[in-house]
């Protein structure tokens, strides 16, 4: 047989084309300032399951808090669900599905949820931006995966593709 070498060269790989539904889960987040997507993917490049940070289910958009500053009840902060809580949460499959599975996000994990990233058996996040690593959530977080036997790794993304989607 004929080998025929004309296959395309500039697609996406694996981690571009999750990375790529991630941000684009993204774009359904109401939140003004900070808009994060994530996408759950099996062993086999199978996708789980996606979220994006919001208000919980139930809680109006119109009268959600979304401001960054003033008391912990006018903010977002007590009140948002974050993207990676979203994508596990979602899930409507078994548990054991999401052992060693991987967690493509946007923005690295706040602690909070790399804490349900480790119960619910994820081993590898894989994320674009660290724009808060000098923070302590984020420091907690690196420290729990380190602990945990969580890989996390940022996803340098070649200059063909663009993730920009507005």
């Amino acid at each position: 047989m004929k080998k025929n070498n004309k296959a395309r060269k500039d697609y996406l790989t694996w981690d571009e084309y999750f990375m790529a539904i991630a941000k684009l889960s993204s774009y359904r987040s109401k939140d003004p300032n900070t808009q994060v997507g994530a996408c759950i993917v099996d062993s086999s490049n199978r996708i789980l399951s996606i979220g994006y940070n919001g208000a919980p289910n139930g809680f109006s958009d119109t009268i959600f808090p979304w401001d960054r500053e003033g008391s912990m009840l006018d903010t977002k902060y007590a009140y948002v669900c974050h993207a990676e809580m979203n994508a596990i949460l979602n899930y409507r499959g078994s548990r054991k599905d999401l052992e060693n599975a991987k967690i493509y996000v946007d923005l690295f994990p706040c602690n909070e949820c790399a804490k349900l990233i480790i119960q619910s058996g994820i081993k590898e996040v894989i994320y674009l931006s660290d724009k808060y690593k000098d923070t302590d959530g984020v420091k907690v977080s690196k420290r729990l995966f380190d602990e945990c036997g969580v890989s996390y790794n940022h996803l340098e993304i070649k200059d063909t593709i663009t993730l920009n989607f507005k």
